[in-house]
């Protein structure tokens, strides 16, 4: 259950587009607007390529232009949160998809970092409640203060860690986006978090959908699909928000091939953000391995290759060195996460070890590294390797119940079913 609804918080707070809706008295003018967009879409950029120095001073910008509006603290609540995922190692995706990621641990926010957000969010919210309290059904003020309830869910649950304030957060969102719908029934945009809110309780074990039912909650995975797939195609503002929720929602339901086309529409749009470049490495060895279930050597082996290349490149280009230089933990992590799935376990050892030794590594990428290169050793019938890399999980912080993992890597080797060339 906890999976499903860090998975709701989380794609809740991406940063949603919102433009405006005319009222008797515009919340700006002609001219104001104009210059608001340029900066939102150059600052909504630049975050999406992983530029968060650029993106903050476009959204400074907004915030000083016009301090009547929720715009600048929204947004630049939403560059902290995104940031702080970021430097956590939590944005990609299977960063967070286990149980693990609610584990007690040593990675804890810097409380400035979390005062901060606060304190924007918050102004966001009063400067959207003011306008709401002079004209109730401006769709543009509903639509800031369900994007940001959405925020401050996101922000509890992947951060803070704080459950039940979250599911608050994450249900006031919902409500108000679906009064943007009443309002307008043609503002698809505001789909897209009732669309991963349906997804999230349909995803929940009977017994707990019954019980959540009981507040009036409904939900489906295949209606909540639907409405994102149709954000993604028809939404004016969050098209690309729509398709970063479904990379997330489309590895959940096993849906790789539909994962692919994403990953590289996206990658190509937002070339500096690797991220989308690892989603689309990761789909594309799990579409191997079901070619290769298939009986589809040739096709498994071209689907293999170019996942791997899809590193290769990654860690070859120029263009990207500086974006990259301090996720250098993360990449060879990854890589090394891939060449387990395709068992190349000798290979996959060596990468994780790389990432321990990268510069700027984050503590706690570098503990689960560890981790994760005794089991290639353990997988590679390199015992004493393994046993080795287990104890230095001992000695390091404990971060998403890596000493569990690791007492456990030492009374027992760690098995992988799926490992075919251990020795690659």
């Amino acid at each position: 259950m906890k999976y499903t609804v860090v998975m709701l918080v989380v794609l809740l707070g991406i940063p949603m587009v919102v433009t405006g809706q005319q009222t008797p008295k515009p919340w700006l003018s002609e001219k104001e607007r104009a210059r608001y967009e340029t900066l939102r879409r150059s600052g909504l950029e630049a975050l999406y390529n992983l530029d968060y120095e650029k993106a903050r001073q476009n959204f400074k910008q907004i915030a000083q232009l016009y301090p009547h509006h929720p715009a600048g603290s929204k947004l630049l609540a939403a560059s902290v949160w995104i940031k702080t995922l970021y430097q956590s190692r939590r944005l990609q995706t299977s960063l967070y998809n286990s149980e693990t990621f609610y584990a007690d641990g040593e990675d804890k926010v810097d409380p400035k970092i979390v005062e901060e957000f606060r304190t924007l969010t918050r102004d966001a919210k009063r400067l959207t409640e003011a306008r709401l309290k002079q004209y109730p059904r401006d769709i543009e003020a509903l639509d800031f203060l369900a994007a940001t309830a959405g925020l401050r869910a996101s922000f509890l649950e992947a951060v803070e860690r704080k459950h039940f304030a979250a599911l608050r957060e994450g249900s006031e969102a919902v409500d108000r986006h679906k009064d943007v719908l009443k309002l307008d029934p043609n503002y698809v945009d505001a789909e897209l978090t009732i669309g991963i809110y349906e997804y999230v309780i349909g995803s929940l074990p009977l017994p707990v959908r019954i019980l959540v039912g009981i507040t009036g909650a409904r939900g489906s995975k295949k209606r909540g699909l639907e409405r994102l797939e149709r954000v993604a195609k028809e939404g004016r503002w969050t098209r690309d928000d729509a398709k970063s929720a479904l990379l997330l929602l489309y590895t959940r339901e096993g849906r790789y091939r539909d994962i692919v086309p994403i990953a590289r529409e996206l990658g190509a749009k937002y070339p500096r953000n690797y991220i989308f470049r690892l989603e689309e490495a990761k789909a594309l060895i799990s579409v191997a391995e079901e070619e290769r279930k298939a009986k589809n050597p040739v096709a498994a082996a071209q689907a293999e290759k170019d996942a791997l290349k899809t590193f290769e490149d990654l860690l070859s280009d120029p263009a990207l060195r500086d974006t990259i230089g301090r996720a250098l933990d993360l990449i060879h992590f990854k890589f090394g996460e891939v060449l387990m799935t395709a068992g190349y376990a000798d290979r996959a050892a060596k990468e994780f070890m790389t990432a321990t030794q990268a510069e700027h590594a984050d503590p706690g990428m570098v503990t689960m590294a560890h981790l994760y290169a005794a089991r290639a050793y353990d997988v590679a019938g390199k015992r004493n390797e393994a046993l080795a890399q287990y104890q230095k999980v001992l000695d390091r912080p404990n971060v998403y119940a890596a000493h569990d993992q690791a007492k456990r890597g030492l009374r027992e080797p760690y098995r992988q079913e799926s490992a075919r060339n251990v020795g690659g």
